[in-house]
């Protein structure tokens, strides 16, 4: 059965990648209310959100067969931590998106919820309702975490909207990159390789007088990924050992070298082919991948810095209750708010 990922914690838990977001305030823990954890510019984070967290990385814990960590020790206090970093960001992305003008309907989230259950559970009500027990979620969690997810993906859009890679930067990329769209030289050769130079000369003058190199190579190669196939190999320019890559490109078609010495013993080569390749791929043929590949980076650096001016503009807007202070050096909030699907 496939498990989702529900519980925004649990993507945190399974290595999600995390980045300092949100800040810490200078304000005393008292002006927390009662039955909060923290306060997000106002917004109060209550302890049953964090509280119901906690419970569903449990219950996802119990699913997966794992040990919940226990109360008190380090990876405990690091789930709770990585707990309430989560809950503030969203609340930071919650108030951003007002400011952005990113509006999340219900109509949309009943979108997104038919849309998650006819992906893992064929449209099936029931099914969706035993997954829910199962990792002991409410759908009013799940719509919550879908609503989160929305407006997270509202806020990317919305920061990264206006992100445009000009012609004169792919040409500029595609020429500062040259071996990334050269088609490597190629070769089809075939070798034998001994361990002394007294066997390599025996077996070149065998050669040399109309031995079959095939049943040559099979007897006495020491080389496993070619010996069975009579010495065969296909190399690309550079993929091998330099005396043994100068041989093979240098060499006529199915001229037979003199004994070559490389780390791995000795080698006899005979190229079967002509060098095939050694082409640049034409610009016109990569222009689309790298303005997608540029466009990427240049939206993820975009919203890198967006991240960053939050942190900045939130360092002093986060209280926390008495015994929710994070540590001095803690970085751990998550940088994007996970989706419900995982």
């Amino acid at each position: 059965m496939k498990i989702l990922r529900f519980a925004p914690l649990l993507l945190v838990v399974l290595g999600l990648a995390v980045a300092g977001c949100g800040g810490s305030s200078s304000e005393s823990s008292s002006d927390v209310p009662s039955g909060a954890v923290a306060t997000v510019n106002g917004t109060e984070i209550s302890k049953t959100q964090f509280d119901a967290l906690l419970a569903q990385a449990q219950q996802s814990y119990k699913s997966q067969k794992r040990t919940f960590p226990k109360a008190g020790t380090p990876e405990y206090q690091t789930l709770q931590q990585q707990a309430l970093d989560f809950l503030v960001q969203r609340a930071e992305y919650a108030q951003k998106a007002q400011q952005l003008g990113v509006k999340v309907t219900d109509k949309q989230v009943d979108a997104r919820l038919v849309q998650l259950k006819k992906q893992y559970f064929s449209g099936s009500e029931k099914k969706y309702k035993e997954q829910l027990k199962q990792q002991g979620l409410t759908d009013a969690q799940v719509r919550a975490d879908l609503r989160a997810q929305l407006i997270s993906e509202g806020i990317y859009n919305k920061v990264t909207g206006k992100v445009k890679i000009s012609d004169s930067d792919l040409k500029a990329y595609y020429d500062q990159h040259p071996d990334q769209y050269t088609v490597k030289p190629s070769r089809a050769v075939r070798h034998i390789l001994v361990k002394d130079k007294a066997t390599a000369d025996k077996l070149y003058t065998q050669l040399k007088g109309g031995a079959d190199f095939a049943t040559l190579a099979k007897k006495y190669s020491q080389d496993p990924g070619s010996k069975a196939q009579g010495g065969k190999l296909t190399i690309s320019k550079g993929q091998t050992v330099p005396p043994f890559d100068k041989a093979a490109f240098s060499l006529k078609t199915n001229e037979l070298s003199k004994p070559v010495h490389t780390q791995y013993g000795w080698h006899l080569i005979q190229p079967l082919a002509a060098v095939k390749g050694g082409k640049k791929t034409p610009f016109s043929q990569v222009e689309d991948a790298i303005r997608q590949q540029l466009l990427q980076q240049k939206k993820s650096d975009s919203m890198s810095k967006w991240t960053a001016d939050l942190k900045t503009e939130y360092a002093k807007k986060v209280t926390y209750g008495a015994g929710f202070t994070p540590p001095p050096t803690t970085t751990s909030t998550v940088s994007t708010i996970p989706t419900t699907t995982g």
